[in-house]
């Protein structure tokens, strides 16, 4: 803006009004409302201009006060919104505070919303699918706090803990926008690189007794214990500076976030956020990859979607709650008429979380309040539906189903069942509601037949049977009367022109519905808006139980889409108990499952594990042989049935598990100077310093981006360190390929071996995907790559070197490195022909002879073209 500052003394009035007011938003970007354009100037319009392709042109050309300008008609604003915020601008709306024909100076303008990515609440914004969070941090050390908004919903949440918990709730929440103190912007770029959109506010806004008077304000209340959080001093910081954010951003209707709750950790499963990236929860590593949300999401409205993934990512740990979602599966799947009738219901419903969201920010439309009447509607339905179940957990749902009679009767009579998009285009009330607009309306669109029914009455009462109405811009309307007929005009009525042919008259009654037609459609505009905003305020004190309602809708939806998942891909109801042993018969991968090509069924496999018998399973076998797959589709079946879904099983007896955690595949992170290796330690350090003695751990491969001896003795340790330890024994599968881990079965009673099998025939292995008892000392990766389509040499010499190192062992257990040092020195140089290859000698001279330094693209091409038909006529 440095270049704008420069032209001041040049100003006109209301460029000086522009500078002002963006000298109050200087990180945003200013849309400055002009008539009917959006406008914006100097480096804003540059962006503007580049960021939704529109023209940039100057304002001033030629003069001294020259500056750049892009803009948009004002109608266009949500069209062009979305792709600001989505191109990471925060963006800063100025309208126009009163009307220009009111007033004869500059008209006042000032900002009234501020959007950036976590308080967007446009629609093409949005993922009906997923919330958009909005979150703020409050770092305190061995303590912290962080809290979690949705505007768009009025769902606000918090949490406290170590640095751990922080990372793993951001992973899982995903927020749009977070925000921190100045002084921690380092530190949070050091964590987390570019990952998330940040925006940084200055420390006293994060002090204790700022944040808590903004929160006691908001909520209209003197404590926080009626929310359970009064204990949580880190966390309700978080959670006022978000209520400071959202006036600093001019989001001052807030009566839809009327309440706060706390994340409950000793209420859910421990998913780090390794885990959950691990295990593609909610997002794919691959192009072409799936999720388990993908597979397990059949809901049939918004707030199911977002709730379903919610569940997702914070399972529960409490039996009893557990078994009362697969419970109500059950329900749903062996009562499918009452599923399909309570679904059909939901369909009707939509995304009424957002809806009522809209309320009270004044966002809400015509249509959306007929949405809003249909949904309260299914909801009797619903209501009748759960209550007369003879379920216990429908029963209990059904009671809290609000059915609002007075708000609904009331969009009824009021609201045009055909209403426009807008309040602005009019036709939005319906008639009988007020006397005013119904007259209004009856001048402005039968203003021909009030004029007909004028001129009938005149002619008949003075017996003129020329006379006519007509109007015109300098009389208005008025009554013409031919010369023949203008001594029997009555006295009442005024001249205004006379013609050679005849005279012109108006009356009072002309006059008066003169000014009634001409301003009949602006009050009629105005007094739609008048009875739509006095709806919309009272629809306001019924935000709170309508929000109870879509709740319970999301609740039903979610259980309905365990029931329709389970039903259509034939999973058992798992057994949730106290105990500590889990036990899978027949377990299958519910993602790769779908993914298999026709005709082709996923191998199943059973599993055991029990802290005092069997902890540690160490699994070797052959590459691409399903290892992976095995420790991963045990980590989601348990997820799955403490989400309260069933499982791709034939049995599932589970004992309850607090903590997930997976160390599986590459993850590099190179773009923060970090090693494979590194992330691999760093991931692994993070389970031995948290797992319990509810744990199930999940370990691939560990070690391998190391040394061969250093991977051996890290994954040795750890194994050691997992059955050791006082503090739990955690349930463990450990998949590898050092075989020499095989030996710990033989040392420790608590750890066994199995292996995928496999058959082989001929050259060609047989991948049967199936896990048995006993070690594997084969790892068939010459096969594997052979699969890959190496070339033929590499896989010939591998094979050599393969041989060599075996013959090696037979006499003892040399280390890997005196195999290689005898191995023999010249075949490590690997060639596409021999040396007394006859088809060399017949292309040596042509290859010699070429200066690769000279040679241009065609010319390459043309010599390579050249060898390769030489090289045919020599074979």
């Amino acid at each position: 803006m440095a270049g704008i500052k420069n032209n001041k003394p040049e100003e006109t009035p209301l460029m000086r009004q522009y500078y002002h007011i963006k000298g109050k938003y200087p990180d945003a970007i200013l849309l400055f409302r002009v008539g009917d354009f959006y406008e914006t100037f100097g480096e804003d319009a540059i962006k503007v201009a580049s960021a939704l392709g529109i023209i940039l042109t100057k304002r001033g050309a030629g003069s001294s006060s020259e500056v750049e300008l892009a803009g948009f008609p004002y109608h266009s604003l949500d069209a062009y919104l979305p792709k600001l915020v989505r191109a990471g601008y925060r963006v800063a709306i100025c309208d126009q505070l009163e009307d220009p024909k009111l007033t004869k100076t500059i008209v006042k303008r000032g900002v009234t919303e501020l959007i950036t990515p976590g308080v967007a609440t446009n629609e093409k914004i949005l993922d009906h699918k997923k919330n958009n969070f909005l979150a703020a941090i409050h770092y305190g050390g061995d303590k912290n706090g962080i809290s979690f908004l949705d505007i768009s919903t009025g769902e606000f949440l918090v949490a406290e803990g170590g640095l751990e918990q922080i990372e793993k709730l951001l992973q899982s929440f995903q927020p749009s926008e977070v925000l921190f103190a100045k002084s921690k912007s380092k530190f949070f770029a050091e964590r987390f690189g570019e990952k998330f959109y940040t925006y940084a506010l200055e420390e006293w806004i994060f002090t204790g007794d700022y944040a808590l008077e903004s929160l006691y304000k908001h909520f209209n209340v003197h404590s926080l214990k009626g929310y359970g959080i009064e204990e949580y001093d880190y966390a309700k910081i978080a959670a006022g500076v978000i209520i400071h954010y959202l006036g600093a951003t001019e989001h001052g209707h807030l009566h839809h976030i009327n309440t706060i709750s706390r994340i409950a950790e000793e209420k859910n499963v421990w998913l780090d956020r390794f885990t959950i990236r691990n295990l593609e929860l909610i997002d794919t590593h691959q192009p072409t990859g799936a999720t388990l949300l993908q597979v397990m999401d059949q809901t049939v409205t918004p707030p199911g979607a977002r709730l379903l993934k919610k569940w997702l990512l914070l399972p529960l740990k409490i039996p009893a709650l557990i078994n009362e979602r697969l419970d109500m599966v059950q329900y749903f799947i062996e009562n499918t008429t009452l599923a399909q009738k309570i679904e059909k219901q939901l369909l009707i419903i939509g995304d009424l979380e957002r809806l009522i969201a809209k309320v009270p920010m004044r966002k809400v439309q015509p249509r959306e309040l007929l949405q809003l009447k249909r949904a309260l509607q299914a909801f009797i339905i619903l209501k009748e539906t759960c209550l007369s179940a003879g379920n216990s957990y429908l029963v209990k749902l059904g009671d809290q189903i609000h059915l609002c009679h007075h708000l609904r009767e009331r969009i009824e009579r009021e609201i045009q069942e055909e209403a426009p998009a807008t309040i602005l285009k009019g036709g939005v009330i319906k008639e009988a509601i007020n006397a005013e607009l119904d007259d209004l309306r009856s001048i402005a669109y039968s203003g021909k037949d009030y004029l007909l029914e004028i001129q009938r009455r005149e002619i008949a009462s003075t017996g003129i049977s020329s006379l006519k109405i007509s109007y015109n811009n300098v009389f208005g309307y008025y009554l013409e009367v031919t010369n023949k007929y203008k001594d029997t005009v009555p006295a009442s009525w005024i001249r205004k022109q006379t013609l050679t042919n005849a005279e012109r008259y108006i009356t009072e009654e002309l006059k008066e519905y003169e000014s009634k037609i001409l301003g009949a459609e602006e009050k009629i505009l105005a007094i739609e808006e008048k009875i739509y905003n006095e709806l919309v305020d009272s629809i306001i004190e019924y935000i709170s139980p309508v929000q109870t309602n879509a709740f319970v809708a999301a609740r039903l939806d979610c259980l309905l889409s365990f029931a329709k998942t389970a039903a259509q891909n034939n999973y058992t109801k798992p057994c949730i108990n106290d105990g500590l042993e889990l036990e899978i018969k027949g377990g299958r991968h519910p993602v790769i499952e779908k993914q298999m090509p026709l005709g082709e069924q996923y191998v199943p496999n059973d599993l055991f594990l029990s802290n005092e018998g069997r902890q540690i399973i160490i699994i070797t076998g052959p590459n691409m042989s399903g290892k992976s797959a095995l420790l991963r589709q045990t980590a989601l079946i348990v997820l799955m049935a403490q989400m309260g879904s069933y499982v791709p099983a034939q049995e599932a007896n589970l004992g309850y598990i607090d903590k997930i955690f997976t160390r599986v595949g590459a993850s590099d992170n190179i773009s923060s100077g970090e090693s494979t290796f590194m992330v691999e330690m760093n991931e692994t350090a993070s389970i031995m310093n948290n797992f319990s003695e509810r744990s199930l751990i999940l370990l691939d491969e560990i070690g391998r981006g190391t040394s061969t001896f250093d991977g051996i003795s890290i994954a040795w340790s750890l194994a050691e360190y997992l059955h050791h330890n006082e503090r739990a024994r955690p349930k463990t599968l450990f998949a590898t390929h050092y075989h020499e881990l095989n030996e710990l079965s033989e040392k420790f009673d608590r750890i066994e071996n199995f292996h995928v099998a496999t058959r082989e025939v001929g050259q060609q292995v047989i991948f049967l995907r199936k896990l048995v008892p006993g070690g594997s000392h084969h790892s068939f990766g010459i096969h594997v790559a052979r699969m890959a389509g190496m070339p033929r040499q590499v896989l010939e010499r591998a094979s050599e070197i393969l041989i060599e190192l075996e013959k090696k062992s037979l006499g003892g257990t040399p280390s890997i490195k005196e195999k290689m040092r005898h191995l023999p020195k010249k075949e490590y140089q690997l060639s596409l022909f021999q040396v007394d290859d006859p088809r060399w000698e017949k292309i040596r001279p042509l290859v010699e002879n070429m200066d690769i330094n000279t040679l241009t693209p065609v010319e390459a091409l043309f010599k390579l073209d050249q060898i390769k038909k030489m090289f045919s006529e020599i074979a």
